[in-house]
C-alpha cells in the first residue's frame, strides 16, 4: 500500500512536468534526427561546429546547466555575437532553422553566457523533409523571412540605372572643371 502512495505523486509529477519522461517537446513527423551533440562550454567562450548536410536543417539546443546561445553563419565557420546570420539567445530551448539557401559548410557557434561558471548543452540536429530543395535555390526562396528580392534575374528599374550614369557624368564634369582651374 505504501508503494501506491509513492507511485501516484510520481505519475502526477511526470504528467505536470513539460515533456514528462520523453525529454522534451515532440517534433514534427517530417523531421529526421541526424545527430545529437552534447558538450560543455566555459563562460564567455565558444564551441564551434561545422554543418555540411544539405537541406533545411533544424537545430534544437537545450541547456540543462547554464545558458548556451546559438550563432550560425554561412559566411564564416567561426560566427560570434558580432558576426552571424542567425542567432538564438534564449534562457531555455534554442531552436533555429538553417535555410536550404545557406552555402555549405555552415559555421555554428555555441556561446557560454558569462553569467554561469559552466554551461552544458545538448543539441539535436534534424533534417526537415517537408522543405524540398529546388533546382535553382538562388531564384526560389520558399518561406524566406527576408522581404528583399534577391533574385539574380531581377532587372533593374529605370531609376536604378540612371542614377549611377548621372553621377558618373557629374563627376566627369567636375574633374574637367577642376583640371581647367588648377
Amino acid at each position: 500500500m505504501a508503494v501506491v502512495w509513492w507511485v501516484i505523486p510520481l505519475v502526477l509529477l511526470c504528467w505536470l512536468v513539460p515533456g514528462g519522461l520523453t525529454g522534451g517537446d515532440p517534433v514534427p513527423e517530417d523531421w529526421v534526427l541526424l545527430h545529437v551533440v552534447q558538450g560543455q562550454v566555459g563562460p564567455g567562450n565558444y564551441s564551434y561546429l561545422r554543418l555540411n548536410q544539405d537541406g533545411q536543417i533544424v537545430l534544437r539546443m537545450e541547456s540543462p546547466l547554464g545558458d548556451a546561445d546559438l550563432y550560425i553563419s554561412d559566411a564564416t565557420l567561426h560566427p560570434s555575437f558580432d558576426e552571424y546570420e542567425l542567432q538564438s539567445s534564449t534562457c531555455g530551448l534554442d531552436v533555429l532553422a538553417v535555410p536550404v539557401k545557406f552555402r555549405r559548410p555552415v559555421g555554428i557557434a555555441i556561446y557560454g553566457h558569462p553569467s554561469h561558471l559552466q554551461t552544458e548543452f545538448e543539441m539535436r540536429v534534424y533534417l526537415d523533409e517537408a522543405v524540398r530543395e529546388t533546382l535553382f535555390p538562388e531564384i526560389y526562396y520558399p518561406g524566406d523571412e527576408d522581404t528583399t528580392d534577391k533574385s539574380p534575374l531581377k532587372k533593374p528599374s529605370g531609376e536604378e540605372t540612371e542614377e549611377p550614369v548621372l553621377w558618373t557624368i557629374l563627376i566627369g564634369i567636375l574633374k574637367l572643371v577642376l583640371e581647367i582651374l588648377f
